[in-house]
C-alpha cells in the first residue's frame, strides 16, 4: 500500500490534500472505495465534481459538511436524468453513493479527513486504472469513535521508551491497574507493589516501557 501511495505523489502535482496522515483504517477506506468506482466503472469526474462540493462545504467551515455532502449524493442520484450529461450518469452517481455509503458508514473523523480520503479516492482510481483487473475487494470498514480518538493521540503527541508521562487511574482490580492516557489509550499493567496504594480517578505518573509499531504506548508502569 505504501509503495502505491509513493508512487502516486511523485504523478501528483495537487499537493493539497497530503498535509495531513491517514490512519490505516482510513487508507484501506480510501482503496476500497477507488477500487469499487473502477470496478463500476464510475466516472472519475463526476467523483471529482462531488468531492469539489465537499471541499466547498469545508472551506465555508460547515459545521454540517458531512451530512450535506452524503444528502448531495442522494440528490444527484434522485435528479440524474435531468442534471446528467449521458445516458450512463445516473449510473455513476448510484455508484459515488454506494461507495461512499458503504465503506464510509459509520465515518467518525471531520470533514477534512473525510475530504482527505476521498482526494485519495480519487487519485488511487487512476492508479486502478492502470494497474489492471482487481480482485476481491475488502468488506466495509468501520471505524469506531474511540479508534478515531487513539489515532488522535497518536498524531499529536511522540512517545519515546523511558518517558515519563502523566496517567489517570481508571480502574484498580487486585494487582491490575488500568492507566488512561491523553483521555483516550487505556493499558492495564500488573502493579503489585503499587495497586493497594492507588485510587480510581487519581493522576499519577508513568514510565513508558514499550511501544506499538503505531508509536503508542504499550506497556507502562508506575513511576510515582
Amino acid at each position: 500500500m505504501t509503495e502505491v501511495v509513493e508512487e502516486i505523489k511523485c504523478q501528483t502535482i495537487d499537493t493539497e490534500l497530503f498535509v495531513a496522515s491517514l490512519t490505516e483504517e482510513q487508507w484501506k477506506i480510501a482503496h476500497n472505495i477507488a477500487q469499487f468506482l473502477v470496478k463500476e466503472e464510475a466516472d472519475l469526474n463526476e467523483f471529482g465534481k462531488a468531492i469539489a462540493y465537499l471541499r466547498s462545504a469545508v472551506n465555508q467551515e460547515r459545521t454540517d459538511a458531512i451530512s450535506r455532502f452524503f444528502k448531495y449524493l442522494k440528490t444527484l442520484v434522485g435528479n440524474g436524468r435531468q442534471i446528467g450529461h449521458s445516458g450512463k450518469t445516473t449510473d455513476y452517481y448510484r455508484s459515488i453513493d454506494r461507495a461512499c455509503s458503504e465503506y464510509l458508514k459509520g465515518f467518525q473523523g471531520d470533514a477534512s479527513t473525510l475530504l482527505q480520503i476521498l482526494g485519495w479516492a480519487s487519485r488511487l482510481m487512476r492508479y486502478y486504472k492502470e494497474a489492471g483487473p482487481i480482485g476481491e475487494i475488502a468488506a466495509p470498514v468501520v471505524e469506531s469513535a474511540r479508534q478515531v480518538e487513539i489515532a488522535k493521540a497518536i498524531s499529536s503527541y511522540s512517545f519515546a521508551i523511558g518517558q515519563i508521562i502523566e496517567a489517570k487511574v481508571t480502574a484498580v482490580k487486585g494487582n491490575k491497574v488500568t492507566y488512561e492516557i491523553l483521555g483516550s489509550i487505556r493499558l492495564t499493567e500488573k502493579e503489585p507493589k503499587k495497586a493497594q496504594s492507588l485510587s480510581e480517578q487519581q493522576v499519577v505518573k508513568v514510565e513508558v516501557l514499550d511501544l506499538k509499531e503505531d508509536g503508542s504506548p504499550k506497556k507502562v508502569k508506575c513511576a510515582g
